[in-house]
């Protein structure tokens, strides 16, 4: 495939960027919607994981997989689950059942939810997660501190928006559950100060590296490939408008992104025909990989690249990392050679 490149900016950022990618599946998916059939965890991972790993390695781009222990105890999710390990791309958790009120959880309950993850992940991949990211950006306190106790280094559960309301509103809107599920996920996507949280990596006081997920600096919309196809269904050049908007302000602010991927970004209908009621899964697969390849052309040109625990180990060696503001000239930008 030829892939269309964006031209090369007039500047670049010596910060690595990352790419990471939350491994939701079918199953997940059905249940979050209130769908039956869920039950049986149907998976397509052993469809999507090697396109994944083609787009990457196109790119040149070692990323960080944010995997559910549930997925990993399954016999046909094994093979892809290793591919990913043998690729040398960074194993991270997802929690075990992949449920977005982790927030509600006891101690007890976290625990149990982490030991059951944890044991799952290693068994398929070789590898013990040491970062997070919580389903539906679900986190807290109380989780940080389990991270912390057990061994991880970094948590990436922020999601700096105010649209997070408006994202909870929709999917209570399209989901069919109960009533004390929709009360479960009443925090699913955060409040309004959301949108207030820092873009920027940083040390919190217990030692744990946050890497909140990427949106627009100043106006704090999502930039994540669903977004990007969510506009896509109406108009391609639309979507690829947005994200050079958006990666445009990013470089402003000499922020290097988090970026985000979803299987959904690599599949269509003719792939998932159960994931109709999903945002832009009626566009062809075809489009959406040239999407994804605009993307990862247009961040690695402008930036390194490296997954979330390299990122994290350079912080931890550097005891000057603190949250910052966003500044308002580019002056740590440096010209490109």
């Amino acid at each position: 495939m030829t892939i269309g490149h964006p031209p090369i900016p007039p500047f670049v950022t010596a910060s690595p960027a990352s790419i990471t990618i939350d491994l939701d599946n079918l199953w997940s998916y059905l249940k979050t919607q209130g769908l039956s059939g869920w039950e049986d965890y149907p998976s397509y991972l052993p469809v999507v994981v090697p396109q994944i790993l083609d787009a990457l390695s196109r790119h040149k781009v070692t990323a960080t997989f944010f995997i559910v222990g549930r997925d990993a105890t399954r016999s046909e999710n094994k093979a892809p689950l290793q591919a990913i390990a043998d690729a040398g791309h960074e194993i991270s958790c997802h929690s075990f059942d992949h449920e977005p009120c982790l927030h509600l959880y006891s101690e007890s309950e976290l625990n149990t939810e982490f030991d059951r993850a944890e044991e799952a992940i290693e068994a398929a991949t070789g590898a013990r997660p040491r970062g997070f990211r919580g389903p539906g950006f679900s986190c807290s306190d109380d989780v940080r501190h389990c991270l912390v106790s057990r061994g991880y280094t970094y948590d990436s559960s922020s999601f700096p928006t105010f649209l997070g309301p408006l994202a909870r509103l929709y999917f209570h809107f399209s989901a069919k559950l109960p009533k004390e599920e929709r009360q479960r996920r009443s925090g699913l996507y955060g409040g309004i100060k959301q949108g207030f949280a820092t873009l920027r990596p940083h040390r919190l006081e217990s030692g744990l590296v946050e890497f909140p997920v990427t949106t627009m600096p100043m106006a704090r919309v999502p930039m994540h490939q669903t977004y990007l196809l969510f506009l896509a269904q109406r108009s391609l050049p639309l979507a690829r408008l947005f994200w050079g908007v958006a990666h445009g302000a990013c470089s402003l602010v000499s922020l290097p992104p988090t970026l985000l991927l979803h299987p959904t970004d690599f599949l269509d209908l003719d792939d998932v025909p159960a994931m109709s009621f999903f945002p832009g899964m009626k566009l062809p697969r075809s489009k959406k990989i040239e999407l994804i390849d605009v993307v990862l052309g247009s961040v690695t040109s402008r930036h390194p690249v490296a997954p979330l625990n390299q990122r994290a180990a350079a912080m931890v060696r550097d005891p000057k990392t603190a949250v910052s503001a966003f500044p308002v000239s580019n002056s740590n930008l440096s010209p490109q050679p």
